[in-house]
């Protein structure tokens, strides 16, 4: 366990301690930014090539990075967490939607102060590309709030003190 872990513990009540997992959140971490490539990806596409405004676009793009990141962290971040079969499988991905909903709330908010609210432009080549350098900032103040919520919500990995 390394020094920083052993502080973060200290802080944390014993029944969510497995949240301070490095591993499990370096996991969660590569997860997101294969997410987050996905989401970029289909941003700039809808964006820049079919017209599509930034916030349908944005939407669009992260509905692909929570059905991509989903299928990744249940065959490797949490694949050893949560029953087998298709209704167990159905199940963490209607609760997974349902806990990430907190997350989005913070993305597309964060997303939408970003490029609707202040005045940034990035402009490269004729072409104002801030709407996609935001995204980053958004999706990493909304991860952490995904990680406490699947982990705690769809993977219950907290221990649970009433056993």
């Amino acid at each position: 366990m390394s020094d920083l872990e052993r502080q973060v513990r200290r802080y944390v009540p014993d029944r969510f301690e497995s949240l301070v997992s490095g591993v499990r959140f370096g996991q969660f971490v590569s997860v997101g930014v294969v997410g987050a490539i996905s989401d970029n990806t289909v941003l700039a596409i809808l964006g820049l090539g079919f017209g599509v405004g930034d916030m349908a676009a944005k939407a669009a793009g992260i509905e692909t990075a929570i059905l991509v990141m989903f299928i990744v962290n249940e065959h490797w971040t949490f694949a050893d967490e949560g029953d087998t079969g298709r209704r167990s499988f159905a199940k963490r991905l209607a609760k997974s939607h349902l806990v990430r909903s907190g997350g989005v709330a913070v993305q597309l908010s964060v997303y939408w102060l970003l490029t609707q609210r202040l005045a940034f432009e990035l402009v490269i080549a004729g072409t104002d590309l801030w709407f996609i350098a935001a995204s980053p900032i958004a999706i990493g103040i909304a991860m952490f709030v995904n990680y406490v919520a699947e982990s705690v919500f769809t993977w219950q990995v907290h221990r649970d003190d009433s056993l």
